[in-house]
């Protein structure tokens, strides 16, 4: 079965700084990925390769079975679902939800002039139901709370019935219901087997859904760890990409770690 995502040797430089450092890494169809790391890990530069928003600067990186390079990005992207801190940006604060959704059939930020059917408004009003969200429907976006314009963008992601789903720090900005809420969402996609294979990046194990097979750990650009979950979220591999000893803990499908402190060392000992 061909690799969703095919890096070889990936590197990003920009002027001197090395932002990834000769990435290599294969995630398959159907798995999902959570990629873990410090702040200036790489993480965010390694989701805009991956959605064939920036190039390499170095080695391969395979995407949906086409090359960066080779490859118009044009008609790869589309092919792609992606939320990020920087797309929301963009979106305008006076379109309605349901508009913030289906223009994603068009690529296009704010409706303008397209000519939407049937079939793509139901589309819309299904995927709102799917991520919790169809009572937004009639709101416009920038009245909504931050755990609300998640959901609606993880709808909109999906509008086009992508192969790879990438969520750059969906949970970032949001309080612990919030958090909570987009968790147990990102649960149930990652549960569905008709779901696209998914990466989601973030800071803190406390965000990874059940449901979730895989973990990729970065730190300064470099992979620490990258396999199935359970063998690469370790207090030892954590300790090591985070810079501090760690206590982990996981407990009913999820995982939460802390600092370790002189009493757990000791008892260590």
């Amino acid at each position: 079965m061909p690799a969703v995502l095919e890096f070889a040797g990936v590197t990003v430089r920009r002027g001197q700084a090395v932002l990834l450092d000769e990435i290599s890494w294969t995630v398959e169809e159907g798995e999902r990925w959570v990629v873990l790391g410090p702040n200036g890990a790489g993480k965010t530069t390694l989701i805009q390769v991956a959605a064939a928003q920036i190039h390499p600067t170095a080695g391969v990186a395979g995407i949906l079975e086409e090359v960066l390079g080779t490859v118009d990005v044009f008609e790869l992207r589309p092919r792609i679902g992606l939320t990020s801190a920087a797309l929301a940006e963009r979106i305008p604060r006076s379109e309605s939800v349901r508009d913030v959704v289906v223009s994603a059939s068009y690529g296009v930020l704010g409706r303008w002039r397209e000519d939407y059917d049937e079939m793509d408004h139901d589309r819309a009003a299904e995927l709102l139901v799917e991520v919790g969200a169809s009572h937004l429907a009639d709101r416009t976006f920038g009245t909504l709370s931050e755990g609300e314009r998640k959901r609606v963008q993880i709808a909109r992601a999906l509008m086009t019935d992508p192969e790879l789903l990438l969520l750059d720090e969906p949970a970032a900005g949001l309080d612990l219901g919030g958090r909570e809420d987009l968790v147990s969402t990102l649960s149930v996609l990652a549960n569905d087997p008709a779901s696209p294979t998914t990466v989601l990046v973030s800071h803190h194990v406390e965000e990874i859904p059940p449901g979730f097979t895989h973990g990729l750990l970065l730190r300064s650009g470099r992979v620490v760890a990258a396999g199935p979950l359970d063998e690469v979220i370790t207090e030892r591999t954590l300790s090591e990409t985070f810079g501090m000893p760690l206590v982990l803990t996981h407990t009913a499908g999820r995982y939460a770690a802390r600092r370790r402190s002189r009493r757990h060392a000791q008892a260590d000992v």
